[in-house]
């Protein structure tokens, strides 16, 4: 278990947690689906281990309908017959944007993810894992715990 580095890091700097909300907001409403922007979220939160994203966006999903296997089945998608195409170009794109040092963006990902998404959706989504990073950088880097559910806390 961590400890949080800075106890309320939303109300040092509520001017630019207002910006990062604002683009949330237009990504959210940009048309792009709900649960693919959240398994984007989730995997990247994954990649990164954050646990708060990772608590935030699972729990979004379950709310949302999403099944548990397809939660469970995430971190191994590549070998999961559970995820639409579009799905699985999503998925791709954001491993190789979350790992960008690794991998500088293939390619062979930006023509998968180009082939059953338009240009714009495209651009929206490329936005959304960004944000994602920074919000995942925010939250591992300054230590920030995720609730705990009642009758779970170690």
């Amino acid at each position: 278990m961590t400890t949080p580095r800075i106890a309320n890091s939303y109300s040092l700097a509520p001017e630019t947690i207002k910006a990062m909300m604002g683009v949330e907001a237009t990504l959210v409403a940009s048309g792009l689906d709900h649960t693919l922007l959240e398994l984007v979220k989730l995997r990247a939160s994954q990649i990164n281990g954050c646990a708060f994203c990772i608590h935030m966006h699972a729990t979004d999903l379950r709310k949302h309908g999403e099944s548990e296997m397809r939660l469970y089945m995430l971190d191994a998608w590549r070998e999961s017959s559970l995820y639409s195409e579009r799905e699985r170009a999503a998925l791709g794109w954001t491993e190789a944007l979350t790992r960008l040092a690794e991998t500088g963006a293939p390619d062979e990902d930006f023509a998968r993810v180009h082939a059953v998404f338009t240009e714009s959706e495209v651009v929206r989504l490329t936005l959304a894992i960004g944000a994602i990073n920074v919000w995942n950088r925010l939250q591992v880097g300054l230590r920030a715990a995720h609730p705990v559910d009642p009758g779970h806390a170690g």
